[in-house]
C-alpha cells in the first residue's frame, strides 16, 4: 500500500530529491542567508559567501548533482543584484569555445569508446607492473594535453573508465543483458564485492594521474589550455617561443610530476597504490579474448574508422584548424556517417555526459560573473602590482595559483593578463619584466590549481562525470589524492620562477 503523505511532505521530499535533509536545510540556509548578508555586510563580503558556498555545493556533488543547488545560489545571485544578466551573458559567450568543446568534443569521444576500450584493456592487461601503469597514463595524458586540450584529454580517460568498470560489474553481478545497470550493486555477489572494492580504488588511482597528468603537459603548450592562448595573444608568442619562454618552469615540473607519480605508487600514499585484483584482471582478459573472436567484417571496419578518425582528431587539434568544438563536430558526423549510426535516439546517447556538465559550467560562470561585477580579486591585483619588480614573479605564481584553486584558473589569466599588458603598455614596466609576468601566471594558473576540482575544468568534468560515483571519486578525495601533486609541482614551479627566470 502505497504511503500517503502531505502536499508539504512532497514540496520536501521533491526538493533537490533524494539528496539527505541535512543538504536540503544548508542550501535553504544558504539562499536565506545571502540576501541578508548582503544588506548586513554588502556585496563583498555576501561575493565570496557565495563563493564558498557554491564550493560546497561542488565538495558534494555526490549527495547532489551541483547544477541544481549552484544554479539556484546563481539564480539568488543575480536576483539580489551580485551579478546582471549581460554580465552572465558576457562572461558565457567570452568562453563559448569551451562550452562548443565540452557540447561537441565529448559527444564525439562517445562514439570512439570500441577503440578505446579495446587499445587501453590491452595497456590494462598487458602491463603487470601498477607503477609502470600509472607513469603510462600520466605521460599520455601529459603528451596528448600538449596538443589537444585536457578536456578532451580528460573525456577519454572517463570513457576508458566506466568502460572498464561496466565490464567487471556486468560480470560481478553475473547479469548478462546488455542494458545493465551497473550503478547498481544490488545484485552483486559477495564474493567479488572486495574485488570491486579494490577495482574502484585501482581505477581512482589511474584517473587521478591521468588528470594531473593533463596538468602537467598542458601548461607546455600554445594550445594546452584556454588561457595559454590567450597570454600568448597578448605576449606575441608562436608555438615554439611559448614553448621555450615556459620551459625553464614547466620541464622541472614535469619531471618532478612524473616522479610524484613513481613515488605514490611505489609508497601507497593518498590513496594510491592500489593494484589491479587478479580476478579482474581475468575477467578482462577474457572479455579482450571473447572481443576478438565475435568482432564480425562490420565492427574490424567500425574500429578501422575510428582509428583513422582518431589520427584526424590529434593532427587537427594539434594544427589548431579550427575551434576545438567544431572539431568535435566533424568527429561526430565522419563516425555516424561511416560507422551506421543514423538515427536520432542513437545519436543522443553521445550528449547525456556532455551536456549536464555543459549547463553547470554555465552556472559555474555566473559565479565568476559575480566575482567580476562586485571586483572581488582587485584587492590582491592591486596589492601585487604595487611590489618590488624582483618579487613580483613569484608573487604572481602564488597569487594566480591560489585565486585560481576557489574560482577558474581562465578568468584569474583573463585578469592578470590585461593588468600586466595595461601596465606595459603605460610604460610601467619593460618588455623583459612583462615576459616573466606572463610566465608567473601562466605556471600559477595551470600548477597550484590542481588542488581543488574547481581550479582546472577537466578536473572539475570528472567530479561531476558519470565515472565519479562508479568509482567512489569525490571532491575531497580528488583534494586528497591531488595533495602530493598540489606540493610537489607548486614548489618545484616557485623555486624555478625565484632562481630560473
Amino acid at each position: 500500500m502505497q504511503q500517503v503523505i502531505t502536499l508539504p511532505q512532497a514540496f520536501w521530499r521533491n526538493f533537490l530529491g533524494y539528496s539527505p535533509s541535512w543538504y536540503k536545510r544548508v542550501i535553504i540556509g544558504f539562499l536565506i542567508l545571502n540576501p541578508l548578508l548582503l544588506v548586513i555586510a554588502g556585496p563583498t563580503i555576501t561575493g565570496w559567501a557565495l563563493i564558498f558556498e557554491f564550493i560546497f555545493t561542488l565538495a558534494l556533488a555526490l549527495k547532489c548533482y551541483p547544477l541544481q543547488p549552484g544554479g539556484l545560489l546563481a539564480i539568488e545571485a543575480i536576483i539580489i543584484g551580485l551579478a546582471s544578466p549581460d554580465g552572465v551573458y558576457h562572461e558565457v559567450s567570452s568562453n563559448l569555445q569551451v562550452i562548443l568543446l565540452l557540447m561537441f568534443m565529448v559527444a564525439g569521444i562517445y562514439f570512439m569508446k570500441d577503440m578505446l576500450l579495446a587499445v587501453f584493456t590491452r595497456f590494462l592487461v598487458g602491463v603487470k607492473s601498477k607503477t609502470a601503469l600509472s607513469l603510462l597514463f600520466s605521460i599520455t595524458a601529459a603528451v596528448l594535453s600538449a596538443f589537444l586540450d585536457a578536456l578532451t584529454v580528460t573525456a577519454v580517460l572517463i570513457s576508458v573508465s566506466v568502460g572498464f568498470y561496466s565490464v567487471y560489474h556486468k560480470v560481478a553481478s553475473s547479469a548478462g543483458s546488455h542494458d545493465h545497470n551497473y550503478h547498481n550493486d544490488d545484485h552483486l555477489i559477495e564474493l567479488h564485492r572486495e574485488d570491486l572494492d579494490q577495482f574502484r580504488a585501482f581505477l581512482r588511482s589511474l584517473m587521478m594521474h591521468g588528470a594531473v597528468g593533463t596538468a602537467l603537459g598542458g601548461v607546455t603548450t600554445l594550445v594546452g589550455e584556454p588561457q595559454n592562448l590567450l597570454i600568448a595573444e597578448k605576449a606575441g608568442w608562436d608555438f615554439a617561443t611559448f614553448f621555450i619562454q615556459m620551459a625553464p618552469i614547466t620541464m622541472p615540473v614535469l619531471f618532478v610530476g612524473l616522479l610524484t607519480c613513481i613515488v605514490t605508487e611505489k609508497f601507497s600514499w593518498f590513496g594510491y597504490g592500489t593494484k589491479l585484483p587478479h580476478t579482474v584482471r581475468t575477467v578482462l582478459e577474457d572479455y579482450d579474448k571473447a572481443q576478438q573472436v565475435k568482432r564480425t567484417t562490420r565492427d574490424k571496419a567500425r574500429l578501422i574508422v575510428q582509428v583513422a578518425v582518431a589520427v584526424m582528431l590529434v593532427f587537427a587539434l594539434a594544427f589548431h584548424v579550427a575551434a576545438v568544438g567544431l572539431v568535435g563536430l566533424m568527429i561526430i558526423i565522419i563516425l555516424t556517417a561511416f560507422n551506421g549510426i543514423t538515427e536520432e535516439s542513437q545519436i543522443g546517447h553521445a550528449f547525456e555526459e556532455a551536456l549536464p556538465f555543459t549547463a553547470l559550467l554555465v552556472v559555474f560562470f555566473s559565479i565568476v560573473t559575480v566575482i567580476h561585477e562586485q571586483h572581488l580579486f582587485n584587492p590582491i591585483i592591486e596589492w601585487v602590482l604595487t611590489l618590488d619588480l624582483a618579487v613580483q614573479p613569484k608573487v604572481f605564481f602564488v597569487a594566480n595559483g591560489l585565486l585560481s584553486a576557489i574560482s577558474d584558473n581562465v578568468f584569474v589569466a583573463t585578469i592578470y593578463i590585461n593588468e600586466v599588458a595595461g601596465a606595459l603598455d603605460a610604460g610601467l614596466i619593460d618588455r623583459a619584466h612583462f615576459d616573466k609576468l606572463a610566465i608567473a601566471i601562466n605556471t600559477g594558473t595551470n600548477l597550484p590549481s590542481v588542488a581543488t576540482p574547481n581550479g582546472q575544468a577537466a578536473f572539475l568534468f570528472l567530479l561531476t562525470s558519470a565515472a565519479a560515483p562508479l568509482i567512489r571519486l569525490s571532491y575531497g578525495k580528488m583534494v586528497w589524492m591531488a595533495l602530493p601533486y598540489t606540493i610537489s609541482m607548486s614548489v618545484v614551479g616557485y623555486l624555478a620562477i625565484s632562481y630560473l627566470l
